[in-house]
């Protein structure tokens, strides 16, 4: 990429650099994938590393550029072209790819929104792969934590939902995280960067549109012009307390846990060794994935510590938490308070939840 020594960085780009600082987000010699749309706060990051890459006043090593065209929009062939130019003349590495997102909604029943997200972070990923890279870096803002935490309450969500989108999760990094979207849309008009506009942003037919075209700019009108600032702050306490809690859990969860068996390539893992023997045991049937808690400990707990052990062991098992929401786990609470043997509940098709011996099953169904 070019290099220009003359520049320095300003108030945006150095709270962007904090934000990466303080969150940790990139380590020495990192590869970062760019996923860029071409909209004001995309093209503002692709801004942002590339004058950072040319200061060395970041610890990456390279930035690639990755787009999608859900070939949705009309304009979706020119943010393409706009993305594509603006790497080449910045010496940039581009991928981009066009998926036809409305019929992979329609074929997979679901949502369109749903859809495009599936599709940009199969292709994020895909990028990843194919450059070596180690990280994605995803230019959401404050305004879209804002957002999300709103949509999170409206669904009813608890401690986690008030947290929002994280600066980091995995190999996703957010370095706009910390910046509001005015001061983002000024950054692009100071520095010339015409970012290309998404008229789909201003249909309010979607709730995210709804939120931010409706609700939010009626709070801040009506009740605090300092919503967003505000609501973020309520992030930041929430993500404190859940992260103290979330300790608490943890070491919780090892004090209780009596066994862990994972299925592998179908032979059963116990605390990390292949147990062949138990495999052969049952002959032609797949061994089910468990784990095994003590439940006279388990209930001891307050219930928000049970709450958090019921999902973190879901997620052990799982990945995820399989769609287990606040009734599912009132029912399992209530099932280990009870302490009738051999009694169980079955949350979704893919679990079961025994109480049998004074111990808690958690068994992946196959």
């Amino acid at each position: 990429m070019k290099v220009d020594e003359k520049m320095e960085l300003n108030k945006l780009e150095k709270k962007i650099l904090k934000t990466i600082k303080d969150n940790k987000l990139i380590q020495k010699d990192d590869k970062i994938v760019l996923a860029v749309s071409g909209g004001p706060d995309s093209i503002c990051m692709l801004n942002v590393f590339n004058k950072m890459c040319q200061k060395n006043t970041s610890p990456m090593a390279q930035i690639v550029v990755a787009h999608l065209n859900h070939l949705i929009r009309k304009e979706a062939k020119e943010d393409e072209e706009y993305v594509q130019r603006f790497c080449k003349e910045k010496c940039i590495e581009f991928y981009s790819k066009s998926i036809d997102v409305l019929n992979l909604a329609n074929t997979s029943k679901i949502g369109v929104e749903e859809a495009g997200r599936i599709a940009r972070y199969e292709f994020l990923n895909e990028v990843l792969k194919k450059t070596g890279s180690d990280k994605i870096a995803i230019a959401h803002n404050q305004n879209d934590k804002a957002e999300t935490i709103i949509m999170n309450i409206l669904r009813g969500s608890g401690l986690g939902g008030l947290k929002g989108i994280e600066a980091k999760r995995g190999k996703y990094i957010r370095p706009l995280i910390d910046c509001n979207r005015e001061e983002i849309e000024e950054y692009c008009k100071e520095n010339e960067l015409n970012p290309r506009i998404d008229k789909t942003n201003f249909d309010n037919t979607y709730t995210r549109n709804k939120i931010r075209n409706i609700v939010i700019p009626y709070i801040k009108k009506e009740f605090n012009p300092n919503f967003i600032e505000t609501i973020n702050r309520l992030s930041l306490l929430a993500s404190e307390q859940g992260e103290y809690i979330d300790r608490i859990v943890n070491q919780t969860y090892k004090e209780m846990v009596i066994e862990e068996k994972y299925e592998r390539n179908k032979l059963l893992v116990v605390h990390g060794k292949v147990n062949i023997e138990k495999v052969l045991c049952q002959k032609n049937t797949s061994p089910m994935a468990q784990i095994v808690l003590d439940l006279r400990k388990f209930n001891k707990e307050e219930k928000v510590i049970k709450s958090g052990i019921i999902l973190y062991t879901i997620t052990k098992l799982f990945g995820s938490p399989k769609g287990i929401e606040k009734i599912h786990i009132e029912d399992l609470i209530r099932l280990c308070e009870n302490n009738i043997g051999n009694k169980y509940l079955t949350p979704n098709k893919n679990l079961k939840v025994l109480v049998k011996n004074h111990k808690i099953y958690f068994i992946k169904q196959s």
